[in-house]
């Protein structure tokens, strides 16, 4: 046995494992790194982070030779045990299956070794701080991508083209998805970045984006609005228990529209006991569509300077009254001083019983109770629970009438006119009723 070949096998290992080390810290780095921090850095006068950021503009060449990198050293690893150190430390322990049991040694100490000097402390190290870590290695990875680029092409090139032969596109879509943002965004939150608030804003904004004027108007039927027919004095009275809205104009009713009224105008003018005449406070709304896309809406009011519009249907009737306010009320919700457990609209009875209203919203109802999509939802476009209800039961209920759907049942308590405004919601698991029916 020479011990020179010993201490040389176990010199080249360590080696490796340094090695495999440099380009797990390498790899973090580049897969951690933030452009906003780098872009940061840049402006503080780092020249390095420019190169930085050109590598995180494409880092597959890097993350390819990397992995390269990585895979070669425990190719050589296990090269260098099996054919160099395990035969040595074989003979030195000159027993039965000693050679399978120098292969396990060399094993399980290598694997030791390599977890903690060539994978965690490396990982550890870039996490610290992974756009400085990229920035002092930044020579090592231009020589790496020049003197790799022709190789890794060559490789990636071959790569393709067996993804080709097998009817799969080499392209790789690197677009981000909402999905991943919001699993971002709520990872975040766990660790403390956000705040739940903030997540919650951004659900409610990606909510809004499947969303129409339609959902988020104040509907024909809960409007407050003026008519022109009325005395002035009543109308003043109405405003001034409303005194921070906008109202709606109409002569006789909202078909024959004439324009909408700021309560604070007719307030101040009052106040100055100035002559007053509700047609000389008249603006002229926007008019939009039922199937306007919120966010055209808020490009709408942005783009004109009115912050109000009235929604009309495919005939040019009025259903609706949208504002400013209102979708900024969707997108803040009921973020602030909030508690999750209430919802406007929803009181809880008793354990598994709940009061709805039926102009409680389909969203927050299904993000209440984790339902991902309700029965005819696409089909029947309905967006209050009461439209729910209705839907399902075909025509308007009677008080007292039911309706099952999965381990829910629904119970009518009252109605406004022909409209469900409110019911009992009772949660009972398919478990409970097989025993109870068992019994």
């Amino acid at each position: 046995m020479n011990p020179y070949e010993l201490g040389f096998g176990i010199f080249f290992v360590l080696l490796c494992i340094i090695i495999n080390g440099i380009f797990v810290l390498i790899e973090t780095a580049i897969n951690e790194s933030h452009k906003s921090q780098l872009d940061r850095l840049l402006d503080e006068g780092h020249t390095a982070a420019r190169k930085a950021l050109d590598i995180l503009d494409n880092p597959s060449t890097l993350l390819t030779v990397v992995q390269i990198g990585i895979t070669l050293t425990g190719i050589v690893t296990g090269v260098i045990l099996g054919v160099r150190i395990a035969p040595i430390i074989s003979t030195l322990l000159d027993m039965q299956y000693s050679f399978c049991l120098s292969i396990g040694l060399c094993i399980a100490v290598t694997t030791f070794f390599s977890i903690i000097i060539g994978e965690f402390l490396p990982k550890k190290l870039a996490l610290q701080n992974p756009e400085s870590v990229l920035m002092d290695h930044i020579t090592l990875l231009e020589s790496l991508e020049r003197f790799s680029a022709p190789f890794v092409r060559f490789l990636s090139g071959t790569a393709d083209k067996l993804l080709l032969l097998v009817g799969i596109n080499p392209q790789i879509d690197d677009t981000v998805t909402e999905d991943e943002v919001k699993d971002l965004i709520e990872q975040g939150t766990e660790d403390g970045t956000f705040e739940k608030t903030e997540q919650h804003m951004v659900d409610h904004i990606f909510r809004m984006s499947d969303q129409t004027a339609y959902s988020l108007m104040t509907p024909r039927t809960q409007m407050l609005w003026l008519d022109l027919e009325d005395t002035l004095e009543y109308n003043l009275k109405l405003i001034q228990k409303n005194p921070d809205i906008v109202f709606p104009v109409g002569k006789n009713n909202l078909d024959d529209f004439c324009g909408i009224v700021y309560a604070k105008d007719l307030l101040n003018a009052a106040i100055d006991k100035k002559q007053l005449k509700l047609e000389d406070y008249l603006q002229k709304p926007l008019l939009i569509p039922r199937s306007m896309e919120t966010f055209r809406v808020m490009a709408k009011f942005q783009e004109s300077g009115v912050h109000e519009a009235v929604v009309l249907d495919e005939y040019g009737g009025v259903i609706g009254f949208i504002t400013l306010n209102d979708i900024l009320e969707e997108i803040i919700g009921n973020t602030l001083d909030q508690d999750e457990n209430k919802l406007p609209g929803i009181s809880l009875l008793e354990e598994n019983k709940w009061r709805i209203s039926g102009l409680c919203d389909i969203d927050d109802f299904k993000d209440k109770f984790d339902i991902e999509v309700l029965p005819n939802e696409e089909k029947d476009h309905y967006q209050t629970m009461g439209g729910f209800l209705t839907s399902n039961f075909g025509y308007i209920p009677k008080v007292g009438e039911k309706f099952q759907w999965n381990d829910f049942t629904f119970r009518i308590t009252k109605l406004d006119r022909a409209r469900i405004d409110q019911f009992i919601m009772e949660y009972t698991p398919k478990q409970e009723i097989e025993e109870d029916e068992e019994e």
